[in-house]
């Protein structure tokens, strides 16, 4: 039989000490078998109940002392004996509770909860700042007032039907849009292990069984572009036009780029010596530097701006800060309004628009020159070509580009190319 410990008192344990050597010590304190107090050489100390079960010896923490009185470990103790002779494992029984108590405060966690962490994280993602009020007020307004308050765990697919049923049909490009940041919010509560199981918001296999595909139930509306016949009198009309934003607008004609990289171009970008504007990755859709090559006329442009004091911006607004994109839409409304009917858009009756401008430049390039298709899709700053092609693609055709960009300006004042260019010379 082994041997019984002798049951010590309170101010047995108050007076025990650690040798002051070795790693930590115990020391059996009796009244129950197998407690044990635990002295660290730090001094710190803890109760520990010591037993064997299925032939396994085992340790269970009952907490530090003097938090946990002399009496308290020995009741908890006794707790754990009656356990055992259970036949009950006292160390996986507590695992098992605190893994039912995590299982359930993750699946309590709310969409709303969760939407609020995952975009602490997404938001990070966007310079823009109307890109991520985009994301939020979508959320905000179609999905949280449908399942803000249920928890992640119990969404499902009927759900996620509530929230998009009522605008796909008539808001179709939006429901697209939010069915995608559902599913994102969702897949991040998968991941952080409030919910288990496939995504409810998946579009294939999933949603596209019970929704119109989008493509089906809504056309893609192009921004109104500058018929190819228009762009003479169109640009000859601008250029007999005052005011910074008609400047602007006519420098986008020339280098056409969009408007929030004309908006807020600043002269540190711009090498009127190498007539070049280099326009810094942050400030590029595609998130990589692209370089325009600037033509005589645009040099000419540039070099007759007064340059606003206090202001680092080519284009600057009255006050000195960026210039609005309502500024250079209200510009091309005046010019429409002049006209009498307008410059419309061959395809869908509507007034040109400013980014339409991309669309003219575009169409003038395959329609009436020789020039390749990636040097006009480089000018206009989109991704050509597989991300393995563009890893090895090392220049960007910006010699070869000033002829086009040239010849393009020449479109624009009414003057007919002297000879077609071929491919084989634009190589």
């Amino acid at each position: 039989m082994p041997k019984k410990a002798k049951e010590l008192t309170p101010l047995d344990i108050k007076r025990l000490c650690h040798p002051g050597v070795g790693r930590n010590v115990t020391f059996a304190v009796g009244g129950v078998s197998g407690l044990l107090l635990q002295l660290t050489p730090s001094g710190a100390r803890s109760w520990i109940l010591r037993y064997t079960i299925n032939s396994n010896r085992r340790n269970l923490g009952l907490g530090g002392y003097p938090d946990v009185s002399l009496g308290a470990a020995r009741q908890r103790a006794r707790e754990a004996r009656e356990m055992i002779w259970q036949g009950i494992d006292p160390v996986e029984h507590r695992k098992s509770e605190v893994a039912a108590v995590k299982a359930a405060q993750m699946r309590g966690l709310t969409f709303q909860d969760a939407m609020e962490q995952f975009l602490i994280g997404k938001l990070q993602e966007f310079d823009n700042t109307k890109h991520r009020k985009q994301w939020r007020a979508t959320l905000d307004t179609y999905a949280v007032p449908v399942v803000g308050e249920m928890p992640v765990a119990d969404i499902d697919v009927s759900d996620v039907l509530r929230i998009l049923k009522s605008i796909w049909l008539e808001k179709t490009e939006t429901a697209s849009r939010l069915r995608g940041r559902v599913e994102a919010v969702l897949a991040w509560a998968t991941v952080a292990g409030h919910r288990e199981g496939d995504n409810p918001a998946r579009w294939k296999g999933n949603l596209d069984a019970v929704l119109p595909k989008p493509a089906k139930v809504h056309k893609v509306s192009h921004h109104p572009a500058l018929p190819l016949n228009d762009a003479a009198d169109w640009f000859a009309d601008l250029k007999s036009r005052n005011g910074i934003a008609t400047r602007a607008l006519e420098f986008m004609a020339m280098t056409v780029a969009r408007s929030g990289e004309i908006r807020g171009a600043t002269w540190e970008e711009i090498d009127l010596k190498d007539r070049l504007w280099t326009v810094p990755a942050e400030r590029m859709k595609a998130r990589s530097e692209h370089r325009v090559p600037l033509t005589e006329n645009a040099i000419g442009l540039l070099s007759n701006l007064e340059r606003q004091q206090g202001s680092m911006f080519v284009f600057p607004a009255v006050r000195g800060g960026m210039l609005s994109d309502a500024a250079l839409s209200a510009c091309m409304k005046r010019i429409h309004a002049a006209r009498g009917g307008g410059y419309l858009d061959q395809r869908s009756g509507r007034p040109a628009v400013p980014h339409g401008l991309r669309s003219t430049f575009r169409d003038w390039a395959a329609e009436r020159t020789e020039y390749p298709r990636d040097m006009a899709e480089i000018a206009l700053a989109h991704r050509v070509g597989t991300d393995v092609e563009r890893a090895y693609r090392r220049g960007d055709m910006l010699e070869k580009r000033r002829a086009m960009m040239a010849e393009w300006g020449r479109f624009l004042c009414g003057k007919a190319a002297a000879e077609i260019v071929q491919m084989g010379d634009a190589r």
